[in-house]
């Protein structure tokens, strides 16, 4: 592959990629190529769509539901204060038009769950969860787990965050390797009622974002089978290791679930085929 496979345009826009010995012009065609859904376009959604654009993913798939709020600035970097009101979704597609023409957005206006779910990530090749609550996570665990798609994990508090990748391999652990069940309700506040770092999102959403990039173009460790722990307050990033568990029941040797169908994503995220047993409190 030569550099004639990217127009002039396209080489200069992506120069800085293009002369690094793992990436150059066969790199930057692989970016062009990727198919990316994120899921959220929100705190963590606002740098992974921000970077995975400017970076050249040719198709960006965006799903999300709500409307720009005033509150939501402060952290939700690709919104302005002429969105506020707006479909998020679209305000974000018209933040990648105006940012990087070469990549397609796929608009999916939509609250994500157990009956759309199977089909919003269908033909993506990686997903990307930026949502703020354990019912989407597990939701999403569990889908891309069971269809063999890898994703990134994010999450925020405060001034703390989380990232991991589950890569879907053999040996890769999933969500519930680590949780098998949500917390109680309530046990764990949200953003909105806790608050968050403005730019805490944005250090948690590049690292996702950067798990993405390094799998489209097939280079560098992914964090599977890692989390990072993020400390903005003592600026301390800790990694600990996350070990596929024999019994989980999602990519276990003997799974409960079969299919996101098998759970109810309410409270604890629990299996409710009455015919299969509890998880393990391993």
């Amino acid at each position: 592959m030569s550099d004639l496979d990217l127009d002039p345009t396209q080489l200069d826009r992506y120069s800085r990629h293009i002369i690094m010995d793992d990436v150059g012009p066969e790199g930057q065609k692989d970016l062009l190529d990727a198919n990316v859904l994120v899921l959220g376009a929100g705190g963590l959604g606002s740098p992974i769509i921000q970077y995975l654009a400017a970076a050249g993913v040719g198709t960006l798939g965006i799903a999300d539901d709500d409307e720009v709020e005033l509150s939501n600035l402060q952290r939700q970097v690709i919104h302005g204060d002429d969105d506020v009101g707006r479909k998020k979704v679209d305000s974000a597609a018209a933040f990648v038009a105006d940012l990087n023409p070469d990549v397609d957005v796929e608009r999916h206006e939509l609250r994500v769950g157990p009956d759309n779910i199977e089909a919003l990530i269908d033909g993506y090749d990686f997903v990307v969860d930026g949502t703020d609550n354990f019912q989407t996570r597990y939701l999403v665990n569990d889908a891309c787990t069971l269809a063999g798609i890898p994703f990134s994990h994010g999450s925020i508090f405060q001034f703390e965050g989380q990232i991991t990748t589950f890569a879907g391999g053999d040996d890769s652990p999933c969500y519930r390797c680590m949780f098998p069940e949500a917390p109680p309700a309530g046990m764990v506040p949200n953003c909105a009622t806790a608050g968050v770092l403005g730019v805490l999102p944005g250090t948690v959403g590049c690292v996702q974002a950067t798990e993405a990039i390094k799998y489209a173009l097939g280079k560098g460790d992914l964090l599977d089978g890692r989390m990072v722990f993020y400390n903005a307050l003592e600026m301390e990033f800790d990694t600990v290791e996350i070990t596929k568990k024999d019994d989980c029941p999602v990519c276990g040797d003997d799974p409960a679930i079969d299919s996101v169908h098998d759970v109810e994503y309410t409270a604890s995220c629990s299996i409710t085929r009455e015919a299969e047993p509890a998880v393990s409190d391993d």
